[in-house]
């Protein structure tokens, strides 16, 4: 029996052949498009919740997903795929779209660190398979994104002081971002245990 804590995964699963180099074109393109539209859907997912500057929404938790199902490369194209779509169609959080509210939002910051942030948990969950190191490299995903967007929201809302930024752009997510974070890895843990297979 695996250890909870262990990070390496000691068996593969039919779903990891999602994140192989060698996958089938067609299974890959499938999986960057679905994971970009899951993205789509978490954005419209949203809790309205307007005593801050940013909206609450479960598309980070499609950001997470794509990097531990695609990998590193087509993880980050699923979310470069999204930003894409946000230059013509209404697919964010907010009600605009095109390139003027991507980059005049004051959430742009978490939203231009969704490729980086599912690279990143594509590599380090390359190995980190069990529910322990997916959790940790999804950890380290949103640690990103909330980098990302505390550093914009920033500037682009003009607060005064950074405590504020980190409050209204980090502190009042904690919770909400890592229950996300577990509900993901157990999703993917249960996937991957679904779909075993010896090596």
């Amino acid at each position: 029996m695996t250890n909870v804590l262990s990070l390496q995964s000691t068996y593969s699963a039919l779903v990891d052949r999602l994140r192989e180099e060698n996958a089938s074109a067609i299974l890959q393109v499938t999986g960057i498009m679905s994971f970009a539209l899951l993205t789509v859907l978490g954005a419209q997912i949203q809790f309205r919740i307007y005593l801050w500057e940013v909206p609450i929404t479960l598309q980070t938790a499609a950001v997470y997903a794509s990097g531990l199902y695609l990998g590193w490369r087509n993880g980050l194209l699923a979310q470069l795929l999204y930003l894409a779509l946000g230059l013509f169609l209404p697919v964010f959080a907010g009600d605009g779209y095109g390139a003027s509210y991507l980059f005049g939002v004051v959430s742009a910051g978490y939203l231009l660190s969704y490729p980086l942030a599912a690279a990143v948990i594509g590599v380090l969950s390359k190995r980190w398979k069990t529910f322990s190191g997916s959790t940790l490299a999804m950890l380290l995903g949103s640690a990103l994104v909330f980098a990302g967007g505390v550093i914009w929201l920033h500037y682009a809302a003009g607060h005064t002081t950074w405590m504020e930024s980190l409050d209204k752009g980090f502190l009042r997510f904690i919770l909400i971002d890592v229950l996300k974070v577990v509900g993901v890895g157990l999703l993917y843990s249960g996937t991957r245990a679904f779909g075993s297979a010896s090596e």
